[in-house]
């Protein structure tokens, strides 16, 4: 009979498909034979916690009949997709409905979490992480591009200052030249007529002295000088120079200062495609800065620091010169943890696996160290080659780079 679909067949064993299985693993959510156990708990991916059958079942929770409240559901009806009890059953409502036990059903629903929470830890966080990060990235750009746009607009305003200084000062020369220029004739010509002035007074008053001297010589004498002053200076016409404004278009001064285009959005519709089945995620793919951004400043205590790698998108580990610890900071420059290599060497590079291991090479020892579980254990041990670069492949695999 189908294991899966006979609440009479005894529950298999997950693994080997063949034996009969007393045991659970509470953290796999599988069952287990008694052979089998040894090889699941072998994997140390995982911390793994393996019970009795039926210890697991009696605890538990079976839950409570939504119809009948006193009563505990022991099936699942597949159909209705609702926990039912006894009553449910006699009741006749559920007749000819698919029954599975509560256990199964269980199980069924604990796989779908599981893979829910996996895709959702693997492949949705990550995206929206992917996003978020980019929405920093974009809001750095509109800054950096605000303070450039505002640099060209102060240049291009000191420019049309100059400019218009320039316009005023020619102006002011301007003036200065005309007055410089006209000024002249018009003193030679006052000092012309006030001598004149000053004759015909000095005449007016021999006039009058002789009109009153009653002597017959002295008039004789006279010689009449009207005729001379009746011929009048000339009059100068000065046609004084004045300053006729422009009008000010603003409109025409935006054209010819410069303008900005128009901040737009647009959004694109981001296609989520559920991963294939035992897919593993991927780095997201991210199109690189053209100028490096600091993230944050960390004094890691190092002469010189030689090699960096993310553990996560809070951590690093790093190695240096002036000590042969690894040290694993947070970007808030706190020491996490720091650890040495088994020989006590300095390590030539590190990396970091995508579970999250830590990986060294030890050019001395002529190894490469992996750190699992808090405890450090020599995955690759070379004869007559050196080890150098390391880094953990998307497949999960190391590449090593050796020389001899």
């Amino acid at each position: 009979m189908d294991p899966r679909n006979s609440a009479q067949d005894v529950v298999r064993c997950t693994l080997c498909q063949d034996s009969a299985a007393p045991m659970y693993c509470e953290v796999c959510h599988i069952h287990l034979c008694k052979d089998c156990v040894e090889t699941h708990l072998s994997d140390s991916s995982k911390v793994h916690k393996v019970v009795s059958l039926k210890q697991y079942l009696t605890t538990l929770n079976y839950p409570k009949c939504i119809k009948h409240h006193e009563k505990q559901c022991e099936l699942h009806c597949k159909q209705c997709d609702i926990p039912i009890c006894a009553k449910c059953i006699s009741s006749g409502k559920h007749s000819g409905h698919k029954k599975i036990d509560i256990f199964q059903s269980f199980e069924i629903k604990t796989e779908i979490l599981e893979k829910d929470l996996q895709e959702l830890e693997k492949f949705i966080y990550p995206k929206y992480k992917e996003i978020a990060s980019n929405i920093s990235v974009q809001k750095a750009d509109l800054s950096k591009n605000s303070r450039k746009l505002t640099t060209v607009i102060d240049k291009q305003g000191e420019v049309w200052h100059r400019e218009i200084d320039t316009i005023i000062t020619n102006l002011k020369s301007n003036v200065e030249e005309m007055e410089s220029k006209h000024l002249p004739i018009l003193n030679k010509q006052e000092n012309e007529i006030t001598h004149t002035i000053s004759e015909i007074t000095q005449t007016i008053a021999e006039l009058k002295k002789l009109l009153n001297s009653k002597d017959a010589s002295l008039v004789s004498e006279y010689k009449s000088r009207n005729a001379e002053f009746r011929r009048l200076p000339p009059k100068l016409k000065v046609s004084l120079p004045n300053f006729r404004p422009q009008e000010i278009h603003t409109d025409q001064l935006i054209k010819q200062f410069g303008s900005l285009s128009a901040l737009s959005f647009t959004t694109e519709e981001q296609d989520y495609s559920m991963p294939p089945q035992g897919a593993k995620s991927s780095p997201p793919d991210r199109s690189l800065m053209d100028v490096p951004r600091v993230i944050t400043a960390i004094d890691t205590g190092y002469i010189h620091l030689f090699g960096v790698t993310c553990l996560n998108d809070t951590e690093v580990w790093t190695r240096g010169d002036s000590d042969n610890m690894m040290k694993l900071f947070n970007l808030q420059g706190e020491l996490v943890k720091s650890i040495q290599p088994k020989s006590g060497n300095g390590p030539e590079d590190i990396a970091v696996t995508r579970s999250g291991d830590l990986v060294y090479t030890d050019g001395k020892d002529r190894t490469v160290n992996i750190m699992k579980n808090r405890q450090i254990q020599t995955v690759i041990r070379l004869q007559g080659w050196i080890p150098g670069g390391v880094c953990s492949t998307s497949s999960g695999d190391l590449l090593v780079v050796m020389n001899t």
